[in-house]
């Protein structure tokens, strides 16, 4: 592997400095080097891989801290627990809330279209070599080994792409793509490459979300046959139309590199650097955002592959911008023993039916502080012939049954999945060939699918669409079809 560095332990501690900020305009914060301290979270300089980082702000910038610590620490994010895990890491001497320092691997170059927005992160990683332009990027530095891509949704394609086919890992933050198709070429170019893989959400990770699979496989509520799974998003602006006024371009953003494939327009602070999420050449609403979240659990649990019908409903529609509030459907085949089911998704404010059970539970007084706020945020029901399955959180943080009193008869089944080292680090030790990844293309590549084909029948104002997906095709509306993909601007493609 490339990166190798020189293996200070040799020095003398007494001369080895705590590490400063970078600039007077943050709070000073200060770490001990990694190497002095060992332990779970650290691998020794002569195995550290070369990173690349490709959109490092924002949430970019919480990737990349999650795979190392920065040499010289600029905001109090360092002690933030940023690599999901069902509790943080404890040691002796750290609060709650706190972690040991993390270097997983060299952070080798980062990348980014706003200098402004990720200065803290080139700050942070004063050795990394800095760039606007991924493409530059990766033809030029031939030393990294991965590539963690943060980036909004319309260019998550045409970074991870580049990346595999020139043979780098990939990480690449949630949904996966922006669009039917693109999820269906990643997966299988990720798999042609043999490349490690995984999609950053990172609620795959938690306990809880495999004692789910666990319980369900156990047949805790018997067999299932409706879902219903809902979140608090949109929390950015949608329902809206595009902005007429064109301010000036800020002097730190190369908009044109923003704009990447999608279609050319003027710059506006509506789309960035948050609110893109809820426009159709940017973004993937709600659903991209939260049901890729909320319906990995219900994908691995269930087995679910592809919906052959999709349909739904939603607050008024706008030419460009996802609606306010949506309802959709979607219905899966039987999967060898477990019969079809359907999945029913809820945003911007819709929620399914409360269940009785929850009040069952605050007259026994069980979990009574949990039902006021039940509808609040993201959450799952798990429909069984044998009763109910709450999850909560993204990805299923807490898993309850419903009622609560079904747990005392319950004989929960042997351990049989294996519990997360972290969700970024299962990433890091699968590259070096320990382990596998929770969500990598293969998974993710069909979960993205489905997510998008929501979308798709959301811009049809929620007509149903029949969909095959060994011919990848939409069968009841030819016309659907040209919302699979989009065309892109001239300099950018899926085959560079």
């Amino acid at each position: 592997m490339s990166g190798k560095t020189k293996n200070n332990q040799s020095k003398s501690l007494s001369r080895r400095k705590f590490i400063g900020t970078v600039g007077t305009a943050t709070a000073a914060f200060t770490i001990i080097p990694r190497h002095v301290l060992g332990g779970p979270g650290y691998s020794s300089p002569s195995d550290m891989l070369n990173i690349a980082g490709i959109g490092v702000g924002g949430r970019g910038a919480s990737n990349i801290r999650a795979i190392c610590d920065p040499e010289a620490v600029t905001e109090p994010q360092r002690i933030q627990y940023e690599d999901v895990k069902s509790t943080p890491p404890r040691s002796s001497g750290t609060a709650v809330g706190e972690r040991l320092p993390v270097k997983l691997a060299n952070i080798y170059a980062l990348c980014d279209v706003d200098e402004v927005r990720a200065s803290s992160i080139f700050r942070g990683y004063p050795k990394a070599k800095v760039y606007k332009d991924f493409r530059q990027m990766l033809e030029k530095e031939k030393s990294i080994d991965a590539v963690v891509i943060s980036t909004p949704d319309h260019v998550h394609a045409v970074a991870s792409m580049m990346a595999i086919r020139i043979g780098k890992h990939v990480y690449c933050e949630k949904p996966l793509t922006h669009t039917v198709y693109e999820a269906r070429a990643l997966a299988k170019a990720a798999k042609e490459a043999k490349v490690v893989t995984q999609m950053g959400n990172q609620g795959m990770a938690y306990d809880a979300n495999r004692q789910l699979r666990e319980w369900l496989w156990d047949g805790a509520i018997g067999q299932v046959r409706e879902v219903h799974a809902w979140s608090n998003r949109p929390i950015w602006p949608q329902g809206i139309e595009r902005p007429k006024d064109t301010p000036p371009v800020p002097s730190t953003l190369n908009w044109d590199l923003w704009l990447g494939p999608a279609p050319n327009r003027p710059y506006n602070p509506a789309y960035v650097p948050f609110s893109w999420r809820g426009w159709f050449d940017f973004g993937s609403g709600a659903i991209g955002d939260e049901a890729i979240h909320n319906l990995a659990p219900v994908f691995t649990s269930l087995k679910l592959t592809a919906p052959t019908r999709i349909q739904g409903s939603s607050s008024p529609l706008f030419p460009e911008t996802f609606p306010l509030a949506s309802l959709l459907h979607f219905e899966f085949p039987a999967r060898g023993k477990m019969p079809p089911v359907t999945v029913h998704w809820y945003d911007g404010g819709l929620m399914p039916q409360r269940p009785g059970e929850l009040d069952e539970d605050a007259v026994n007084g069980v979990y009574s502080t949990e039902v006021p706020d039940w509808d609040k945020a993201n959450g799952v029901i798990f429909v069984g012939d044998k009763g109910k399955l709450l999850s909560r959180g993204e990805g299923t943080r807490t898993l309850r049954f419903l009622p609560a009193s079904r747990i005392k008869d319950y004989k929960e089944p042997p351990q049989t999945l294996p519990r997360s080292i972290g969700h970024h680090k299962e990433w890091i030790e699968a590259i070096k060939g320990n382990g596998t990844t929770e969500s990598d293309f293969s998974f993710a590549g069909p979960l993205t699918e489905t997510c998008q084909l929501g979308n798709v029948c959301l811009r049809l104002g929620g007509k149903p669409i029949e969909w095959d997906s060994e011919n990848f095709k939409i069968t009841n509306n030819e016309d659907a079809n040209r919302l699979l993909h989009f065309e892109y601007r001239d300099g950018w493609s899926l085959q560079k």
